[in-house]
């Protein structure tokens, strides 16, 4: 698995692609141009990371229980290895997972999975329910991975207060057919005392230049 790592210090910052995107997405999109200035100065040490969409949710060959296994297996390799590996690399105690689209959903059910090592998720014109993936099929490895699924479920006073620690932003814009879905996963948050930024945009606001506004406002603390 390759990956693209950019600035030396600071909070440490795990970019998820697009659909079927690859770790260079975010450069070729100017995304670490748009956060230069928190880069440089050691604010933010970003990590853009590879995908295996096309082995997974999109392998529309494969059965769709090998479909999220293999999703399983990626996300392990986020928390087993990505993590591990950035905190060497800086060992600033904070982490942020983000990404855009089919990255946002990345982003959520990991970051979601593993609050005690996620300290914020920032979501952007997120996929929140992979469900529409599988043709009706599930199972419980879908269930696990599915934030809308598992979170009004959860009970385990542990991870919940570990949730409740978590800072949750899910920009989306008020004309985006993923709308609905954000409304939905911030509801079922909320009604577990799990704090989160529910930020409507105005549009379709589904591209990167807005994506370029969103990380800075969200991650970046700039207009």
């Amino acid at each position: 698995m390759e990956l693209l790592e950019f600035g030396h210090g600071g909070a440490r910052v795990i970019a998820f692609p697009t659909s079927r995107g690859r770790f260079f997405e975010w450069e070729d999109h100017g995304m670490p141009r748009a956060l230069s200035h928190l880069l440089d100065n050691g604010h933010l040490h970003l990590t853009c990371v590879d995908a295996v969409d096309g082995e997974s949710w999109y392998a529309y060959h494969k059965h769709p229980g090998d479909r999220a296994w293999r999703h399983e297996l990626y996300t392990r390799y986020i928390v087993d290895e990505v993590l591990p590996w950035t905190h060497w690399r800086n060992n600033h105690p904070y982490s942020i997972f983000t990404g855009a689209s089919f990255g946002a959903f990345h982003a959520l059910s990991i970051g979601l999975r593993n609050p005690d090592k996620v300290n914020r998720i920032l979501s952007m014109s997120g996929l929140v329910d992979i469900r529409g993936f599988l043709g009706g099929f599930h199972n419980e490895t879908v269930y696990f991975q599915n934030p809308v699924e598992f979170i009004p479920n959860e009970h385990d006073h542990w991870r919940l207060e570990q949730l409740r620690r978590q800072d949750v932003i899910l920009a989306v814009g008020n004309g985006d057919r993923l709308l609905h879905q954000n409304r939905e996963l911030s509801g079922q948050l909320w009604s577990k005392g799990i704090g989160n930024a529910f930020r409507e945009w105005d549009g379709f606001s589904h591209d990167w230049p807005v994506w370029h506004k969103m990380v800075n406002m969200y991650i970046g603390g700039h207009d």
